[in-house]
Order: C-alpha cells, then structure tokens, then sequence
C-alpha cells in the first residue's frame, strides 16, 4: 500500500474517525439556501443542491477509503445496506404520505403525475423519468410536481451504485489506492463537464443540470477532496485560507439565476463544485478555522442534520401550501422533518435490529412492495374531457 494510504486510512482497530461539525453546518446552509430558492427569495440558492452533491462524495469516499485502507478491499452489500438504512425510511415515508394526501386534496393534474412520478423515485431514476417527460426544472409556470426535486436523490442514489464498485476495483490492485481514486475522479469529472458543455441547451439547460453524466462532476470533485494527495495538500494551508472558497460560494450565490446564467452550464457549475469541494476540504483540514468554527454554530447544525427529511418534505409542502406562505412552508416542512427523523429515520438506523442482516433484506423487499402496490391501488381520477362541439 501507497505510504500516503496508510496515513489517510485508519488500522482495522482504529476508532470511527472523529465528527466533524462543520460539514453539518454546510449541510444547514445548503438546505437553506434551498429552501430560499424554491419560495422565491435567494435566486442562487439552488446551488444548495451542489454542495449536498460535494458533500456526498466526499463523505462517501472518505468512508470507502479509510475501509478499503484497513481491509484491503470494500464489502458492497455493508455499504448499500447502510445507504439502505440511512435513506429509504424517510423517502418511503414521504412518497406514501404525500401521494395520499395528494390524492384526497390535490387537483386532478396533481394526483396524475404524482402517481406517474412516484415509481419512478422508487427506481431512483426520476431525473432520466423527468427529462423524458420533457418536464423543465426551470418552468416555474407549468403544473406543478411534487416529486419533482427528487431527481437530485435519484443522482446521488445512481452514484452510490456505481462509485463504491469503482473504488473496490482499485483497491483491489493493492497499489496507490488514493492516487487511483483521485485520477479516476478527475477524468471522469472532465468528461462530465464537457458533455455538460456539449449538451447544453441555451433555451432551457434542464437536460445537463438533472442528468447523471452532466452532473457527476459535482459529486467526484467532492470525491477527489477525500483523497490522501488533496488533503495532504490542503492541510498544508492556514485555517485563514477557508474564507477565500466562502466568499467565493457566497459571491456565486449571490449572482446565479438559473437558466439566465448561461455561464453555470458551460463551466460555472465545475468551478463552483470544486470551489465547494475545497471548501468542504480545508473544513475538515482545519476544523478549529474561522469559516469551521461559525459552520459549528449549534443551529446550523441542527439545520443540517435534518437536512435530508426536509429536502423531502420541503417541496410538496410548498406545492401543496404555495411558496409565497414562506414562514408555514418553513415551519411545516421543518416539523415534519425533524418527525421523521427522530420517529423513523434514527430508530431504524441506528437502534432496529431488524433492518439488518437477513431480516433487512426481507424488510426492504417487503417495503418495495408495499410501495409498488401504492401505486397500483391509488386510483387515478379519470381523464379530462375535451369539448369538441365547438370545433364542428
């Protein structure tokens, strides 16, 4: 093994590596900045979406790293299982919760694509589901989805297959495990933004910013931030060098307009994911810097560790209640979420014995089902009549 390896990764009787408070923090401005967004008061908040994709691949390669550098190798099934654990209760939860009270209180529309979209989330390929609906993300006046922001999981969901068997295939070779991985993010990320460059539709950017191959750019330079070289590089920097990416992240915010900003889609979102990455990079590098001590802040933290119910909840609630009832959108989701994390989410990753091991396989085919079923058994209103007496 590389030496740069072996001091990045952990023996196999080391102790979890230590939390990092800052990263929750990140999570809390990027779920804010979010929840701006979509209620029409931080135009660049969508970039949110971005750095929860950084963060993903950092905290997802750190993890597979530091197991392949104590094992020589990574056990799928323990990681899937733990993506398993960690993700499907609370999505299960909102696609059951939400299709029914759609379709007791919502407009024929609604209830339609909810029911057309909902197997699609299931699948995790919403985005690919969406895009071939031709549904824009940016079409703020077409009928509303409550689905919609979904396709966002279903990325990060189809990285999580494909990644850690990338990883496994090099840790098998036993050599520069980290440079590897690095290497491999790095080209991948070129490729990725290139399409993104090659692909992009000036009328409507809708097919480069939800699709997987345009966007895994924003997860692998999260990635590469995890490796051995970047962080022994990064650790060579003052605590103080954390404000540079800040401001950066802050002054991309505050500029970015969607689809207005041709320049996010032919280079600007590459530039933003990897000043994200650096970012999430000296955090962890530095955790006692300025921008990692103010990231520590005790709410934001609270903010970031529910960060991922309230992504799921956030957006049928404001489909269903209107974005322009910001403080309700804000308490309602933000109850929700933090419902489903202490009621169903942490008991079930951390405490439920039987979401492991044979019995967790039998929990998940049977919630599969469950939900497949939801799909046949909710019936769709009947389709609308078109009037053709006027036309004769």
């Amino acid at each position: 093994m590389d030496p740069a390896d072996r001091l990045a990764s952990p023996p196999r009787t080391a102790a979890r590596k230590a939390h990092l408070p800052a990263l929750d923090g990140l999570r809390g401005v990027a779920i804010l900045g979010v929840l701006l967004f979509h209620t029409g008061h931080l135009p660049g908040g969508f970039l949110g979406v971005d750095l929860f994709f950084a963060l993903s691949g950092y905290l997802i390669t750190d993890l597979l790293l530091r197991e392949a550098g104590a094992t020589g190798t990574v056990s799928l099934a323990a990681f899937w299982g733990r993506r398993v654990r960690r993700l499907l209760p609370a999505l299960a939860l909102v696609l059951a919760v939400v299709t029914v009270v759609v379709r007791l209180a919502g407009e024929p529309d609604l209830v339609r694509t909810t029911l057309a979209d909902g197997p699609w989330v299931q699948a995790n390929l919403v985005n690919w589901h969406l895009l071939a609906e031709s549904a824009s993300y940016w079409d703020r006046f077409g009928p509303g989805r409550v689905f919609e922001h979904l396709w966002s999981i279903a990325v990060e969901e189809q990285f999580y297959l494909v990644w850690p068997v990338l990883v496994l295939l090099i840790a098998r070779s036993g050599r520069r495990v980290h440079a590897r991985v690095a290497l491999a993010a790095v080209v991948i990320s070129v490729a990725s933004v290139v399409l993104m460059a090659v692909l992009a539709d000036p009328a409507d950017p809708t097919r480069v910013y939800t699709g997987t191959d345009t966007r895994a750019f924003s997860l692998l330079l999260g990635a590469l931030a995890a490796t051995a070289p970047v962080r022994k590089a990064l650790s060579r920097l003052p605590g103080a060098v954390q404000l540079l990416p800040a401001a950066a992240v802050a002054v991309v915010w505050a500029l970015a307009d969607g689809m207005h900003s041709q320049w996010l889609f032919t280079g600007g979102l590459f530039a933003y994911s990897l000043t994200a990455s650096a970012l999430i990079g000296l955090c962890a590098a530095a955790p006692h810097g300025r921008v990692a001590t103010v990231l520590a802040w005790k709410p934001l933290r609270w903010l970031g560790s529910v960060s991922y119910s309230l992504y799921l909840w956030h957006w049928p609630v404001i489909v269903l209640l209107s974005p322009e009832r910001t403080l309700l959108v804000f308490a309602v989701s933000i109850t929700l979420a933090a419902l489903s994390k202490y009621l169903v989410e942490d008991p079930v990753r951390f405490r439920a014995r039987w979401a492991r091991g044979r019995r967790g396989v039998y929990a998940f085919t049977g919630l599969m089902l469950s939900l497949a079923i939801l799909w046949l058994a909710v019936p769709a209103p009947p389709p609308p009549v078109v009037d053709l007496t006027g036309l004769t």
